[in-house]
């Protein structure tokens, strides 16, 4: 049977189109841009590197050919800057904006910079995009927005309150979003990540997230931590469901704009079985992981105690279908880390 996905592949591939990608050396959105040059797309890029790094952008060189990278075009630029923004819009088709300051340690460490990145940053892109009638406008929303709702699975007309500064500005994107879709008929669709992992995401720094942190820090015999008892459980979602769920969003019909849609996997991992599941794929590469274990220390503030998507609305709306589950894609995931992170 045809899947949507592959029939929008198609229909990509036969009529190509152009697209932004905001953070587009990060982790998502380089791996947007592989797929969209693969697909013989136009590409603008826009970001500051402030989180992105060069180093992506050169991968996906190496990862496709010559004449679908000479349809990349790159702007450096911050997305705080209204005039930016409407210069990268400029005859754009769609806009995939997967740039932001995620992190909730960094949020509550430093609340303006996160708000000025993700409220202001966020608008800037919106109205840029509606004001050169760019046809489609995909973001990056998070599951931080539901906050202390204590409900399971996380169905998207539900959320509580949120727990950190990051939350709040994932939450005001979505109410603009959702303000733009009624005052002025631009129809914006939000995907609500579920921990997304995968090649090219960042092992290092301060705000690295959970799984390349662990592999980087197993391999180098350095400590892993983890906070509060490990039972703490995520919906651990490969990036290329991601992939996937922005493609069809963008090319959504009317009826399903306007929407924010979760994106995972609808299973719950804990962050004990994470660790074993990690530890174990690893020491096939390094054997001498195979008798590592955790740390723990305290809780961390602002961090949600357990976390499960319902993907109903986006199989049905949508036609999301993930292809990884967390098992599968540890195993690309983890391929990726050992043969390409420097040093390791």
């Amino acid at each position: 049977m045809t899947t949507r996905i592959t029939q929008v592949s198609e229909a990509l591939a036969a009529s190509p189109r152009t697209w932004l990608v905001t953070g587009v050396a990060g982790f998502i959105g380089s791996n947007l841009l592989e797929t969209l040059l693969k697909l013989d797309q136009q590409v603008v890029g826009l970001d500051n590197f402030a989180t992105g790094h060069q180093r992506n952008l050169d991968e996906v060189q190496s990862a496709v050919d010559e004449a679908q990278w000479a349809r990349f075009r790159m702007i450096e630029g911050d997305i705080r800057d209204a005039e930016t923004c409407r210069h990268a819009c400029e005859g754009v088709d769609h806009v995939l904006h997967q740039a932001a300051l995620g992190s909730v340690p960094r949020s509550i460490e430093d609340p303006l910079t996160t708000n000025g990145t993700n409220i202001t940053g966020f608008l800037n892109m919106l109205e840029a995009a509606r004001l050169a009638g760019v046809r489609g406008f995909v973001y990056a929303a998070s599951s931080s927005t539901y906050g202390d709702h204590p409900d399971l699975p996380k169905v998207e007309d539900k959320i509580g309150n949120p727990l950190s500064p990051y939350a709040v500005t994932k939450l005001v994107d979505e109410l603009y979003a959702s303000v733009y879709a009624r005052t002025y008929g631009y129809k914006a669709i939000g995907l609500r990540y579920f921990n997304i992992f995968g090649k090219r995401q960042d092992p290092d720094g301060a705000y690295a997230a959970v799984i390349p942190k662990w592999v980087s820090a197993l391999i180098r015999r350095e400590p892993v931590y983890i906070n509060g008892d490990g039972e703490t459980s995520r919906d651990f979602c490969f990036i290329d469901n991601a992939v996937q769920a922005n493609l069809l969003a963008a090319m959504a019909d009317d009826a399903a704009r306007d929407e924010v849609y979760n994106v995972a996997v609808g299973d719950r991992t804990s962050l004990n079985t994470l660790f074993r599941e990690i530890r174990d794929q690893l020491a096939v590469w390094h054997p001498h992981v195979a008798d590592a274990e955790p740390r723990y220390r305290d809780f961390r503030p602002g961090d949600v105690r357990h976390s499960l998507a319902d993907i109903g609305k986006s199989r049905r709306l949508l036609g999301y279908e993930p292809t990884h589950r967390i098992g599968e894609g540890l195993k690309t995931a983890i391929e990726w880390y050992v043969r390409s992170l420097p040093g390791l």
